[in-house]
């Protein structure tokens, strides 16, 4: 019975880790999110490459969901160390920028390999998400990895990936936005069904001209700088 499960788990990661290489050559297939979502709001997504989705939208992406990305290794254990520091009553939680205790990669992890949800089930998917999280930063490295995220994020009602997301609020493509256009689209990130560019929500119009303006303040990071004009 032992071997029989060490077996099972055997084959789960060389299943996993091939699966993973192959995502690094391949646009990823439809996803767990990208499914469940197809039966209620239907599904326009456009896969687009690199050079593709151009300058502003990448910048955007980074100023507002993770400014550590190029520093860290998958994880941002100061950000994950502030997370389960327990909140005093009463007292509101501020939207931080360079992201919350999620990286891009963690969450491209989960938005290309699981599942979505809250809950209890979020604590049973990190120990997965940590597992790919892990093998993405050595296989993919960060380019590859920013890429897929721009491309499988959910980024509108139906929406998936920046490109569906250009061209649904704005009729354009993704490498003809405008940086407070790529603002707009990245500000409805955490809950993209209910904070949309087009009608902007208050949220949105909130969130966006802070995004612009973080986006000014990390355009001179060498390392940011640097992945953003690789081509």
């Amino acid at each position: 019975m032992i071997k029989k499960i060490f077996r099972f788990f055997l084959y789960l990661i060389i299943a996993s880790f091939v699966y993973v290489l192959i995502i690094k050559l391949i646009a990823p297939p439809i996803t767990i999110t990208q499914i469940t979502n197809a039966f209620g709001l239907g599904l326009k997504r456009d896969y687009i490459s690199w050079e593709e989705m151009g300058y502003n939208i990448k910048l955007a992406a980074i100023a507002s969901e993770d400014q550590s990305f190029t520093d860290h290794s998958g994880f941002d254990w100061d950000a994950m160390e502030k997370s389960l520091r327990p909140k005093k009553k009463n007292k509101k939680s501020k939207i931080s920028f360079g992201g919350g205790a999620s990286t891009i990669s963690q969450q491209t992890a989960k938005n290309v390999f699981l599942w979505q949800g809250g809950s209890y089930d979020k604590y049973i998917r990190k120990v997965p998400e940590f597992y790919f999280t892990f093998l993405i930063e050595k296989i993919w490295g960060k380019k590859r990895i920013l890429e897929v995220y721009l491309n499988v994020i959910e980024t509108g009602p139906g929406c998936f990936g920046v490109e569906a997301a250009a061209q649904h609020y704005f009729n354009k493509s993704a490498k003809s936005l405008s940086r407070a256009e790529a603002a707009m689209i990245v500000a409805g990130f955490p809950n993209p069904k209910k904070f949309t560019a087009n009608p902007m929500t208050k949220r949105v119009a909130w969130r966006y001209p802070q995004i612009l303006r973080e986006m000014n303040n990390i355009e001179g990071d060498e390392d940011i700088s640097a992945l953003l004009k690789n081509k």
